[in-house]
């Protein structure tokens, strides 16, 4: 009997849990991008909230807040008041980066946010222009010994996480790097396509049309496997050099927020992340998609510290 009782109690439970999910959320949810339409941060935070406009009953909008790197948007999502439905979609650069190289970013990842959902990952990689007579990696880094004031690496920003790549690049091959930070990969992609830059860092989903249109190449990706979209790529660790590292998207929540309702949007943006199709669309947008429950997402976060916070300190990097 008393084994009865317990498998009634876990299937009511279950039914209830499952009832609460089925009922729409207590209003409109926000999803707020630091970042201007049209980049990868807003395509993740656009493709997941299409399909939880569906799964919670209640309208989804994705709000813009472009500034500062991505830090306004983390201090007005921080502020929010318990009663508001609101999620932010983040990178590594404003979770694990700016509260290590600015004296005050406004806010404290850890103790402002919960993290609710590991969405995808990304790779960074290094190009060069027709103007550098390389095909290898190897034979990149023999260049930039011997060319060290030629040898410029651009990346899209300063403080990104492409310019502390360049940098942990540099300290495991013992090679000089000079980091030239622009505004944007657009700048960045110009200046090396026309020969003024002769390498640059940069994430995956930006070099790799330049390379299938025979306009840079790629030497060597970050991941730990060779990418399905460029089999001709191989890793930094197939080119002779240990070195891996990924960038990543997840979605926060205001540390004002119920449990409870952290809980429920995890285990919907999980869901989601779980359809073939959403799988599919984060495929054709050259993004690597991941279905993470929360204490996976917060595992993936505490390591993820644990990898870059030496790197960016020993940089010496000032804003």
């Amino acid at each position: 009997m008393k084994a009865l009782s317990r498998l009634v109690t876990l299937i009511g439970a279950a039914l209830l849990a499952a009832a609460a999910s089925a009922q729409p959320l207590d209003g409109p949810l926000r999803i707020v991008v630091g970042y201007a339409p049209g980049g990868a941060t807003d395509r993740v935070a656009r493709l997941v909230g299409d399909r939880l406009t569906q799964k919670l009953g209640v309208p989804v909008v994705v709000e813009n807040k472009p500034g500062a790197g991505g830090r306004l948007a983390a201090q007005q999502v921080k502020a929010t008041p318990a009663g508001q439905n609101v999620l932010m979609v983040a990178n590594p650069a404003v979770m694990v980066v700016a509260p290590l190289v600015f004296k005050d970013s406004g806010y404290d990842p850890e103790r402002d946010f919960h993290a609710v959902s590991h969405v995808n990952d990304y790779e960074f990689g290094v190009v060069v222009s027709g103007a550098v007579p390389v095909k290898e990696l190897p034979h990149l880094l023999a260049w930039m010994r011997a060319n060290p004031t030629k040898a410029n690496v651009g990346v899209p920003a300063t403080g990104s996480l492409p310019h502390f790549f360049a940098l942990m690049l540099g300290q495991k091959a013992q090679v000089p790097t000079e980091v030239v930070g622009y505004r944007g990969s657009a700048a960045v992609m110009t200046d090396l396509i026309g020969g003024q830059l002769p390498i640059a860092v940069d994430t995956f989903d930006v070099l790799l049309p330049q390379h299938e249109a025979g306009k840079a190449r790629i030497l060597a990706m970050s991941g730990t496997k060779r990418s399905a979209f460029a089999p001709d790529v191989p890793t930094f660790k197939e080119a002779g050099l240990d070195l891996s590292a990924l960038g990543w998207n997840a979605f926060f929540a205001p540390a004002s927020m119920p449990a409870e309702k952290v809980d429920r949007l995890a285990r919907e943006i999980e869901a989601v992340m779980r359809e073939p199709e959403t799988q599919r669309k984060f495929t054709d947008a050259k993004m690597m998609p991941v279905a993470s429950t929360r204490a996976q997402t917060e595992a993936m976060l505490k390591a993820y510290r644990a990898q870059w916070a030496p790197v960016v300190k020993t940089s010496g990097y000032q804003p």
